[in-house]
Parts: C-alpha cells; structure tokens; sequence
C-alpha cells in the first residue's frame, strides 16, 4: 500500500551510523533531550548496527533462546541535543571475547559530539538465564 523504509544506518569502515531526529517526545519542558533518552538512542543503533550486519535479534531470541544483555554502561554527556535536532548514533564494535562484547558509541550534531557512550553486553542462554559464547559466525561478521 505504502511504499516506504525504516530509517536504515550504513557502515564507514567499523564504525556504524544510524540517523535520528530529536521529538518532543525525546525532550523535556525546555526542548533539550532527557537524559535517559541517550541510551534509547544507543539501543537503537546497536540493534540496527546487528541488523545491518544480516542478523536480528529476534533470530537469535526464537532460533537459539540467546541474546545480547546489557551488564555496565558509562556515559558522558557533552553538549545538549535539542527538540528537532538531525542526529547520528554510531555503534562500533571494540571487543568481543567469550560471552562478553564492548561497544563504543557516540551520539552527534553535525560534526559535534553531545554524548559518549561504552556498553558492555553479554550474550546470554534466555532460558537458562546464564552466559554463554557469543557465536563464531556473529563475532566473524563484524
């Protein structure tokens, strides 16, 4: 009927990069992204960043009861996104070893970067509620 796209990221290299636009809904009282948002924006691009790569989340969640948890972030806000600000979320991947990987992600205006962020993910059994290793064929499409 319609004949449209989800919003798609690309890859430069390693590095991961997803657009996104800044709502109302993404703000508070005086139009300056909330705080927690950030990691909204994060999960986003991680989970496009693992589409792009040619799997899903939910192939791995019906397929093998096993997906990406998150156990630690850290991040540093810079600047402040405002209300209809044209952002980019990147998403790299910097180490991935047993049941444990790392991202590295940054949130930008332009050439600005408003925020930093380090995720540390661990793949883990759903049913079992435990990690496990992520999969040979995971880690080589990275």
């Amino acid at each position: 009927m319609y004949d449209v796209k989800a919003v798609e990221g690309k890859f430069f290299d390693k590095i991961f990069a997803l657009p996104a636009r800044v709502y109302y809904e993404d703000t508070d009282a005086g139009g300056i992204v909330y705080y927690a948002n950030y990691l909204r924006f994060a999960e986003r691009a991680r989970t496009e960043y693992i589409r792009a790569l040619g799997c899903t989340q939910r192939d791995a969640l019906e397929e093998e009861k096993c997906g990406f948890t998150v156990r630690h972030v850290e991040i540093d806000y810079k600047k402040p996104a405002k209300l209809d600000d044209e952002l980019v979320i990147t998403c790299e991947l910097r180490e991935a070893k047993g049941a444990a990987a790392v991202m590295y992600q940054e949130v930008l205006r332009g050439e600005e970067v408003l925020a930093t962020i380090e995720v540390k993910v661990a793949y883990i059994n759903l049913v079992k509620l435990r990690p496990v290793r992520i999969p040979e064929w995971l880690v080589k499409l990275v």
